[in-house]
Formats: structure tokens, C-alpha cells, sequence
């Protein structure tokens, strides 16, 4: 029997994106699938409907009661979620850590629901990484702010007005948020520096034409990401940071860990020693930020200094941010795909890891854990 895989218009505020481009159902109806979505669906992110070839067309509540795999780039919220059938398979960012309700319905629902912040950091996952491609958007799309709100120029300029000097950028995280920030702040021109508590990222910074900050503080942890630093740890790493800080015309930070609050390591006192006219974009907004006066979605200005907490940034680049998005739902899924069916192989460690429910039970540890809790 023929899958049916489908697709909805992103309900959430300020979303943009789509959780299937043209190129990738096409590849999905190669595959043997039937592609169904909502009309519209990815209108935001400027693919029109005439775009699609060959997808069967319906409102919500139709698309819902069709589709076998559910494909969303937002968590669908519980109303949607109870239309579905038992049995269906959903993929996409499901935020378990924040969305305890959804998390329930999805378990009570017998939905097979997978997390693609879930899917593990290994070499063969890597093109199913979506939680790298948004990441890069981000880094790439806080530079750009950064620039525009910035009275200065990034890059050194000769005039016959006389010499301007490069601005000064301190990049706070060197993830694949962190490095695409310090890759494009070097393409603008900037004097750039760097800092993560991952001693391992510092070939990565300096292969980029960046600094690397030493504090003499390494957190090396599992899984790609960063342990927790002890109070010694953290006061010394506060010290050398604080006086970078103050030197920077721009900071962008990228520090975050999925499913905690992000770590306060950009502190009022730092921000006092920027200079007037200094920006601060901080990625981390969405978890709690990593600066003490950002506030999600908005910007605010202390002692003249921006401080800008930005949300869904790759949402502000939603055609290229769909295009990676929706490839990696593709290759996440293709290994299941056998001659238009679904066949989910429960050894693979990329499906056991990723997925959150499956026949009336919650899968993931950690999220069981915090919602018996």
C-alpha cells in the first residue's frame, strides 16, 4: 500500500517556512509515496502552489485525516495532533522538553512521533541534521543584523576622507551557529574573534581567519556539546570574557544547549563596558539568552548599547531555510522508504534515538522522566 506523506501551512506565529519544498516531494513521489498538502503550505517561504507537480491538494482537517507521515516544522499543537490517527507517523522539531501537553497527546493518540532535535550527532546523520542547518541560518542572519544596527562599518575602509578602521566582533559559541557568524563577519570584513569552552573548536575558529579567546576553561562534553562549567570554572571564564566584551562594537552570541535554558555568561556589568553605539544580537534569545538583559523578541538599549534577542531567525530566510529543512526530513525518512511503503528499521540507532512516541509510549528517557515528573 502506497504511503501517503503530507504537509500543513505552518500555523505558529511568525513562521514562515515549509516543511516540504517542490524539489523534495518530487524525490518523495519518486519513492513511491503519494504527497497530499494544505493549500497554500508554502506560500510563506515563496514556493506557490503551482509550484508542487503532481501533489494531491486539501484544507487542514483533510491533510490531517490523510496522511500516514506528517511532516512539520513546528510542533502541531494538541488540537491538530488529536485529528490525526492512531498509527500515523509525525516527524519534524517537536520541542518535548517545552511541550509537555503535546508530548501527552502524542503517546495517548498512538501517534509514532519523531524529534529531529532528537536525531543523534553522528557521521552518517549528518545530512538528517536539521537542527545544523536552521543553526547556520541563524549564524549567518545574526551577522546581517548586527551590521544594519551597527554605526559603524564592518570592513576597513581607505578614503579620501582618510582611513576607517575594521570593527571589532566577538563571536560568544562556535557550533555551526557560532562558525557561520564568524565565517560571514569575516566575509563583511570585520576584525573577529571567538570563544566556546570547547577547547576542540579552536583549529575551527582560527581555520575561519578568527582569534580564539583562551580563558584556560574547557568543557569538553558528549554528543557535540558542551558540559557544565563548575563556579571556578565560571568565575574565570567571566573575568577574561568580560574584558573582550568591552571591546567589541558587535557581539553575537550562540551559546545553547537543547532542551535547558541557556547560560547567562554576557552579564549588565560587560555590557556597561561596551562603547555607546556597541550591538549585542544574542541567537540564545529563545531559551532564556545568554546576555542578562535580552528579552525574546525584542531589543533593548542599556547605557546606549543594543541588545537584540532575535527569534526563529531562520525563518527570516525561509526559501533557503525550507530548502535544508526539507531535505533533511527527505533523508532522515528515505532509509524507511522500500518501494512506496514505510518499514522503520527499530535497530537503526538514528530512528531508536530520534523517536519521542511509538504505540502508546513515550520513548525518549528524558522526556518520559520529565513528564512523570
Amino acid at each position: 500500500m502506497t504511503i501517503t506523506i503530507g504537509a500543513l501551512r505552518e500555523s505558529a506565529e511568525g513562521e514562515k517556512r515549509v516543511s516540504l519544498v517542490p524539489e523534495v516531494a518530487e524525490k518523495f513521489m519518486r519513492a513511491g509515496a503519494a504527497v497530499v498538502l494544505e493549500r497554500g503550505a508554502g506560500e510563506r517561504a515563496q514556493f506557490a502552489d503551482g509550484a508542487y507537480r503532481g501533489v494531491e491538494w486539501s484544507d487542514a482537517a483533510g491533510v490531517l485525516g490523510r496522511a500516514q507521515v506528517l511532516l512539520t516544522v513546528q510542533p502541531l499543537g494538541v488540537e491538530r495532533i488529536r485529528q490525526l490517527k492512531a498509527g500515523t507517523v509525525v516527524v519534524g522539531f517537536l520541542q518535548p522538553y517545552a511541550r509537555r501537553e503535546e508530548v501527552l497527546a502524542l503517546r495517548d493518540g498512538g501517534i509514532t512521533s519523531f524529534a529531529m532535535e532528537l536525531v543523534p550527532r553522528i557521521s552518517r546523520a549528518q545530512s538528517m541534521d536539521a537542527l545544523s542547518s536552521q543553526a547556520s541560518i541563524a549564524g549567518y542572519k545574526a551577522v546581517l543584523i548586527a551590521a544594519n544596527e551597527l554605526a559603524k562599518f564592518l570592513p576597513m575602509l581607505t578614503t579620501a576622507a582618510g582611513t576607517i578602521r575594521p570593527a571589532q566582533v566577538l563571536v560568544i559559541g562556535a557550533g555551526v551557529a557560532g562558525l557561520q557568524a564568524i565565517a560571514t563577519a569575516r566575509r563583511l570584513g570585520a576584525v573577529v574573534e571567538a570563544y566556546d569552552v570547547r577547547a576542540a573548536t579552536r583549529e575551527q575558529v582560527k581555520s575561519l581567519g578568527a582569534k580564539f579567546l583562551e580563558t584556560g576553561v574547557s568543557a569538553e562534553g558528549s554528543g557535540g556539546y558542551a558540559r557544565e562549567l563548575t563556579e571556578q570554572e565560571k568565575r574565570r571564564q567571566q573575568e577574561v570574557l568580560d574584558a573582550r566584551i568591552g571591546a567589541a562594537d558587535a557581539l553575537i552570541s550562540t551559546a545553547a544547549v537543547p532542551g535547558r535554558a541557556a547560560p547567562k555568561i554576557i552579564l549588565r556589568g560587560a555590557i556597561e563596558r561596551m562603547r555607546p553605539g556597541s550591538v549585542v544580537v544574542d541567537i540564545a534569545a529563545e531559551q532564556g539568552g545568554n546576555c542578562e538583559l535580552t528579552r525574546p523578541g525584542q531589543t533593548v538599549v542599556h547605557q546606549g548599547v543594543r541588545v537584540i534577542g532575535p527569534v526563529n531567525l531562520a525563518a527570516e530566510l525561509a526559501y533557503n531555510a525550507s530548502e535544508m529543512y526539507a531535505r533533511n526530513l527527505l533523508n532522515f525518512l528515505s532509509p524507511a522508504l522500500k518501494a512506496g511503503e514505510l518499514a522503520i528499521d527499530w535497530q537503526d540507532e538514528v530512528f531508536a534515538q530520534a523517536c519521542l512516541t511509538h504505540g502508546g509510549q513515550i520513548r525518549h528517557e528524558p522526556t518520559r522522566q520529565a513528564v512523570a515528573g
